[in-house]
């Protein structure tokens, strides 16, 4: 096939010792200019060039050569063929980054009635999920690549923030996706109840967890049309029980409410979970066909998704049958379904629920192994985590966001929807810094979608969310507050000792000469050119 190194150049590798051939420090940034200029190294003939400033369009986000790999083993794009998502996949994909449909809002009755259930289903969109899909669509638009939300911590705040936000945000996916085998069982326990634990429980979540696992290996098209597939399925049953239920509603079953009787962390800790990672989507930009049209659109459609559905069955359960609290908790949609509709809606229910958990599971682990992708071509993580399989995805971060789940399934589901809001809370407190910063320090930069507010507008949209933050953090208990803590802890060593890792040459990184420059590297750091590099 010939020197595979002078038909693909992909990545400028840096830190590698036993350089012969050092590049010139690069000029610093220029405060005035949109994005500071960074001189690259060309890998296959050591000149020197400047990249363009972000957001132009001449050379912004550029389509990187088909093939697998190059002789350095950065990864290349995967062909066109299959990374292109479109507008129908996309919302689907979103659809279960955020929900997955009503599965899990029982949690909310429980804890507070239905009164408050239903306010908090109208009401937290508004104040959190639509600022956090508008941010999405404005800055997955600004810089539409694999890294996601770590690039724009990254850009606005540096790299050791930008991997801040990285760690935070994997591990939180992570443990997110620890829910839904979890989910997934509770739901089929009740026809299979050796589920419930023990050594069938186990081997069920390994056997699901390696399906699901290969499913996206297989390819995010097949992952955006099984999404399709699964949410129609999904959503249908509760199309037909609100129907049954119609005669029997009863609105003033919606108006009860208890206020000296309500589990104020669990209720809120459901609403969040259940309405969140808006921003999951962003990691899977580049893959995305024409994101900035493409994007802020499915974005739009997947709020309304989102919100009607959880809406709909939460009003024909509550309106329908007499309260009684203590029965709304994971998995009464399906006895719901059984007064309403009988034996046959309740297996309906279950075996959407079977197929929604795996929705979601497929669509989280995309987003998670995406975003390590990203995180190697911009040179914050080893360059194997950059390696796409024969596919086009990403092989290595699969196989580690897989090995976490498995880690953390055995948790129970209150304690992994408590740990992965306290780490959400934290990387978006960043996002949030990064959106004001960047709209201050670079107001003229290209945005192919932009919020119509001003910097003002902006920052008084972020307020009621930040509130909203601050609550569950508070509320958090002290158990959940250290381990999360620990878990933080562990990023801000962890960035210091891979750039050791970097300097002494024990893995490689590499930053993927086909992005951008958004300064997110290690601008003082020697570059190498492609003669001195193994094969």
């Amino acid at each position: 096939m010939g020197d595979a190194r002078s038909e693909v150049p992909l990545a400028v590798l840096q830190d590698r010792p036993g350089s012969t051939a050092p590049a010139e420090p690069p000029p610093p940034a220029d405060p005035g200019s949109d994005i500071g200029q960074q001189e690259k190294l060309a890998p296959n003939t050591g000149s020197a060039a400047s990249s363009a400033p972000m957001g132009e369009c001449s050379t912004e986000y550029r389509v990187l050569p088909s093939s697998n790999a190059d002789a350095n083993g950065v990864a290349a794009s995967a062909p066109a063929s299959l990374r292109k998502v479109s507008i129908v996949p996309l919302v689907f994909l979103i659809f279960y980054e955020v929900s997955g449909g009503p599965f899990g809002i029982e949690d909310s009755v429980g804890a507070a009635g239905p009164l408050l259930a239903i306010a908090g289903f109208l009401v937290l969109p508004v104040i959190w999920s639509i600022p956090e899909a508008l941010i999405t669509a404005e800055l997955g638009t600004m810089f539409p690549e694999n890294g996601g939300y770590v690039v724009w911590v990254a850009s606005a705040l540096g790299p050791y923030w930008g991997f801040q936000q990285g760690w935070m945000k994997w591990l939180s996916g992570v443990i997110d996706n620890a829910l839904y085998p979890v989910l997934f069982l509770d739901y089929l326990k009740s026809a299979v109840p050796a589920l419930g634990g023990g050594p069938p429980r186990a081997f069920a979540v390994l056997g699901l967890t390696a399906v699901l696992t290969l499913l996206n290996y297989r390819g995010l098209t097949v992952v955006g049309w099984v999404a399709i597939c699964l949410g129609v399925f999904s959503v249908l049953p509760f199309f037909v029980m609100g129907l049954i239920s119609l005669p029997k509603l009863r609105p003033a079953r919606w108006l009860v409410v208890d206020l000296h009787n309500v589990d104020w962390n669990l209720y809120l800790n459901t609403l969040f979970w259940n309405l969140n990672y808006w921003d999951s989507i962003s990691t899977l930009s580049g893959e995305v066909d024409n994101p900035g049209k493409t994007l802020p659109k499915a974005l739009f459609y997947a709020v309304i998704f989102v919100v009607v559905g959880y809406l709909y069955p939460l009003l024909a359960g509550t309106g329908a049958v007499p309260l009684d609290r203590s029965q709304w908790s994971d998995g009464y949609f399906a006895d719901l379904a059984k007064l309403l509709g009988g034996a046959w809606l309740m297996w309906w229910v279950q075996a959407a629920a079977a197929m929604s958990n795996m929705g979601m599971f497929v669509a989280e682990m995309s987003s998670d192994s995406y975003q390590l992708l990203g995180m190697a071509e911009r040179g914050m993580l080893p360059a194997f985590f950059a390696r796409r399989s024969r596919h086009g995805t990403p092989l290595v971060g699969i196989l580690f966001s897989a090995s976490g789940v498995l880690l953390l399934s055995s948790m129970s589901f209150q304690e992994i929807v408590a740990a992965e809001n306290f780490l959400y809370c934290f990387g978006m407190l960043l996002e949030f810094i990064a959106f004001v910063l960047l709209r201050v320090r670079r107001p003229d930069a290209p945005r192919p979608y932009r919020i119509p507010l001003g910097t003002a507008g902006c920052v008084a949209m972020l307020v009621p969310p930040t509130a909203l933050i601050v609550v569950v953090l508070a509320l958090s208990t002290l158990k959940v507050a250290l381990v999360s803590l620990g878990a933080v802890a562990v990023g801000l060593v962890l960035q210091p000792l891979l750039r050791l890792v970097e300097k002494k040459g024990w893995l490689r990184f590499a930053v993927n000469s086909d992005l951008p420059d958004i300064g997110v590297g290690h601008a003082h750091a020697p570059a190498v050119a492609d003669e001195t590099l193994a094969p």
